[in-house]
């Protein structure tokens, strides 16, 4: 049973298993600033591990079951699992645990404004907008984000203020432990089937934490996405609503249009009244959608519409978000993209059309044998838009392959749909073939949640 803190100054040592993840090293981070003794392990090497240790945070690689044994407090991360030793050696030796999911929970009862970004999609980038928001208003908040952030330069950040600004994800019902006076609902859409199953249960997990927010408080939806408008019914707070299709929103964007970055320009309406122009510094429309979502909540916290404006247009996106890695022979330029969802995939592509270019390539590693298993289809549709396509080896990440499926079948459901791709499970390989045929003023994307994201740096070494 996981332990139910009440006073985290009880707690001197503090040891993180799978530390090296975003949010368990944001975690990390936190408290190190907070004076804590703060220790950890991950099974893998990392960028993350690599700074953790620079900041004087010993991370070990593998299992430390001395720290996990002499700690005073054990937080581990959702994929870390019972029978993991060094969770057997904490309990042998009565040394408390706690989940991460439990553990934020407890960081968001310390904030007098808990703002919680969640959704299926876009959780990271409208999070990172806010954040840049209430900065540059000067309200210091505490940031936990699930990407490197230039302007924090991290993926947290610890303020002095009553505001904690933290992306909450619904794997496996995490956010549901969190307490937010603010709740932003970007969407509802059918990921982690691993553990929810259905969709029905999906959607039931993001009504729950709607209903967690007291009367006071807030709740924010996607009003273009019928099952988040829905909560509009549900919910115990106050409600605002936000999007581009349907007219009964409080706040709606019209009169868009697209540069030739594919960046957009529109006009926001509050309550039917116009309220103010904004120009965006990434690219398309479900970027929008993320744009409104911060409006509505800032403006909520009345942070005034010239802050607001101006702080997205300088955001310029978050790690991994269609970001820019770099021209290959001067001409041919190169983004990397965390889309591992179809969903994502379309709003990717459909971005990239919005951009001026010869031809795009797109280099996909599917994450997880399961989600590869429950939307073959779906992802064979959203890749087909690409010009040319080239397909990794399932990135397995938590899971083992007991589904029976492989890139092979994703090639081949493609070629069902009448688009050829290329299986090349060889980084090295898909180099090669990239420079061997890529033309001038070409695009590539490399794109997913896994270790895609080293293509594009040695495309250009």
């Amino acid at each position: 049973m996981d332990t139910q803190i009440t006073d985290l100054s009880n707690y001197k040592h503090i040891h993180l298993i799978g530390i090296g993840g975003i949010s368990m090293s944001a975690i990390a981070e936190t408290l190190r600033n907070w004076n804590y003794k703060v220790t950890g392990s991950d099974l893998n090497k990392s960028n993350i591990t690599d700074n953790l240790n620079k900041h004087g945070i010993p991370t070990v690689v593998g299992h430390d079951l001395e720290n996990a044994k002499n700690a005073d407090l054990i937080i581990y991360s959702a994929a870390i699992s019972d029978k993991d030793p060094e969770i057997l050696t904490a309990l042998e030796n009565n040394v408390p645990i706690i989940g991460r999911g439990d553990f934020v929970g407890y960081l968001t009862k310390l904030y007098k404004e808990a703002i919680c970004v969640s959704g299926t999609h876009g959780k990271t980038t409208t999070t990172s907008m806010l954040s840049n928001c209430f900065i540059d208003a000067q309200k210091d908040p505490s940031i936990e984000v699930g990407a490197i952030l230039n302007s924090i330069g991290g993926n947290y950040r610890v303020g002095n203020s009553e505001y904690f600004i933290l992306e909450s994800c619904e794997y496996k019902g995490n956010f549901l432990k969190f307490f937010p006076n603010t709740a932003i609902i970007l969407n509802i859409d059918n990921d982690h089937l691993d553990y929810y199953k259905t969709f029905d249960n999906v959607v039931k997990a993001f009504n729950d934490f709607a209903q967690i927010v007291e009367p006071d408080g807030l709740v924010v939806v996607n009003g273009d996405d019928k099952n988040c408008f829905e909560i509009k019914d549900i919910v115990r707070s106050k409600f605002i609503s936000y999007g581009i299709e349907n007219e009964n929103c409080n706040f709606l964007a019209e009169n868009i249009k697209f540069d030739e970055n594919g960046f957009a320009i529109f006009d926001v309406y509050k309550n039917k009244e116009f309220y103010e122009h904004f120009e965006l510094s990434v690219a398309g429309k479900h970027n929008i959608l993320n744009a409104l979502a911060c409006i509505s909540t800032c403006d909520y916290y009345n942070i005034s519409k010239e802050v607001i404006q101006s702080s997205l247009k300088k955001f310029t996106g978050a790690e991994r978000r269609l970001e820019f890695k770099g021209k290959l022979n001067g001409n041919v330029s190169i983004f990397d993209d965390y889309a591992h969802h179809p969903t994502e995939i379309k709003a990717t592509s459909t971005a990239v059309k919005n951009k001026k270019y010869n031809e795009s390539w797109v280099i996909f590693q599917p994450h997880t044998y399961s989600r590869t298993k429950n939307h073959l289809d779906d992802f064979a549709d959203s890749l087909i838009d690409f010009d040319n396509i080239i397909i990794l080896d399932i990135y397995a990440a938590r899971e083992k392959n007991t589904f029976n499926i492989s890139s092979e079948d994703l090639v081949e459901k493609i070629a069902s749909k009448g688009k050829n791709s290329i299986y090349l499970p060889d980084f090295d390989d898909v180099v090669s073939y990239i420079k061997s045929n890529v033309k001038e003023n070409d695009i590539i994307i490399t794109l997913g949640a896994g270790t895609v994201t080293q293509i594009g740096p040695m495309i250009l070494k």
